[in-house]
């Protein structure tokens, strides 16, 4: 699709981020946007190859090779529409989604891959700005209603498709405003909350209910919900988070990830923010080395820490593809956010052991280096190495380790609904929980995942409650 020699004749440009002397002073989004005409030669890149293993990468199944093809040739309406055949939400994917398709493009053997998600955010904007993407509800309602409790991507993936089909949907909010961890989870020099709020009223035009302020099983009783509505399709997440058990957890300065970015995300958007955890002139230390733990890197120095280090339990990744690691596959490497490069310092293979503190606040703590060995069993063994301990001084500790499965306390409790071995919601495979009328998608029937991965199982199960829905008429 595209140019098919666009590949011979165009390198890769990607929009590139904005200066470090200016974003480290505000929340903005920190990526910038290419024209329209340098837009257009990057997606002429997407040859013909025959088979798009970047298709095959994505958990929506998003159409790459037409969408490319629509956006080389001018056509921005085709492009967005072509985008939302299988993604409800490409303004967020296109922002926030690590791109396993680029990682399987075909050029990826061996020349840069096509800027299949900066391509894919532009087309959104531009479906935004030509009045391309506008409120479209559902020519007919079949009566039946449908509760969506949590309105993160699955969530709000979910209830967009079923209102699509033509269902009564109320979304209920635990927080004051929707978007879940899109909202308050992801900093805003990712992902601007407009673009959110953009969304939303759409939505809402096209007869989507938000009640916010809602948590379900406390603000409204679990069987209330079920004597109210039809279905219910429980989008919660997994935020459970995991913990370190180790001396010295209960000091002051010590606070898990999550805490700490939800309160910075209310204070730019000027909502009540909590108990004010700050890193101003601190030493700070974030313990996890995944997306969530950049996330602390990026707003701790933009809240003004003295020195930031993030620590990583997991050996360093090797800067390029292993022999057990080729393409199509996701690439097990060493990856750079652009939080790192506004200044860190970051070390792998490194095991918390204590944390040390004097007058009840953490000052330090104890980790020792470790080596991670093949055993043959199918997992490999972490060994310390005796004589590695060393102190880090820390006077704001952020844990994050992720997250282990849904919370369970209140509602999931109160519905008496079954789990699986991880502690996630088990359902079939219509999404559909243990107990009748009960579904759930996202992040509480997987784990904590990607967004776009979630905006996948909200749609799917979206297409389980509708078919559930007809079949007990």
């Amino acid at each position: 699709m595209g140019d098919p020699k666009g590949f011979l004749k165009v390198t890769r440009k990607e929009g590139g981020n904005r200066p470090l002397h200016e974003r480290l002073y505000d929340y903005s989004e920190v990526e910038q946007t290419l024209n329209q005409e340098d837009r257009r030669l990057q997606a002429s890149r997407c040859m013909d190859c025959g088979v798009p293993f970047c298709q095959w990468a994505c958990p929506v199944i998003n159409n790459m090779p037409e969408w490319q093809d629509a956006i080389w040739r001018g056509d921005w309406e085709d492009a967005i529409k072509i985008l939302h055949s299988t993604n409800n939400f490409p303004e967020f994917t296109g922002r926030v989604c690590p791109a396993p398709c680029e990682k399987s493009c075909v050029l990826a053997i061996n020349e840069e891959a096509v800027t299949i998600r900066e391509n894919e955010a532009a087309a959104a904007e531009k479906g935004f700005e030509m009045g391309y993407i506008l409120p479209d509800p559902p020519p007919v309602r079949t009566g039946k209603k449908v509760a969506v409790i949590g309105s993160g991507p699955a969530g709000l993936a979910c209830a967009d498709q079923l209102n699509k089909h033509g269902h009564l949907v109320t979304v209920y909010e635990k927080d004051d405003k929707a978007g879940g961890l899109l909202r308050y989870g992801i900093p805003d020099f990712k992902l601007g909350k407009n673009v959110i709020d953009r969304r939303l009223n759409i939505m809402t035009s096209e007869g989507v209910e938000f009640k916010t302020s809602a948590e379900a099983g406390t603000d409204i009783d679990a069987e209330e919900l079920l004597g109210r509505f039809d279905a219910i399709c429980l989008t919660i997440g997994a935020m459970k988070p995991r913990d370190l058990d180790i001396e010295g957890r209960e000091l002051e300065g010590i606070h898990f990830a999550m805490d700490f970015l939800v309160e910075q995300n209310r204070k730019v958007a000027g909502r009540p923010a909590g108990a004010g955890i700050s890193a101003r002139d601190k030493n700070v230390l974030v313990i996890g080395g995944g997306d969530t733990g950049s996330d602390c890197v990026g707003t701790a120095n933009r809240q003004g820490a003295k020195s930031v280090t993030q620590i990583e339990i997991l050996p360093r990744p090797l800067q390029d593809r292993g022999i057990n690691n080729p393409w199509p596959y996701w690439p097990e490497i060493l990856r750079t956010s652009s939080s790192h490069e506004e200044g860190c310092r970051r070390m792998w293979s490194v095991l918390t052991k204590k944390f040390k503190g004097t007058g009840g606040k953490v000052e330090k703590a104890l980790v020792s280096e470790v080596r991670w060995s093949d055993t043959g069993k199918g997992r490999p063994e972490m060994v310390e190495i005796a004589g590695s301990d060393k102190e880090i001084y820390s006077d704001l500790v952020l844990l994050a380790l992720g997250f282990m499965h849904p919370v369970h306390e209140g509602l999931v409790s109160d519905l008496g609904i079954g789990l699986d071995e991880r502690g996630n919601i088990k359902v079939d495979s219509d999404y559909k929980s243990t107990r009748d009328k009960i579904f759930a998608a996202g992040d509480s029937i997987t784990g904590a995942s990607l967004v776009v991965t979630a905006i996948e199982s909200g749609r799917r199960a979206a297409s389980g409650i509708s078919s559930w829905l007809g079949n007990a008429e």
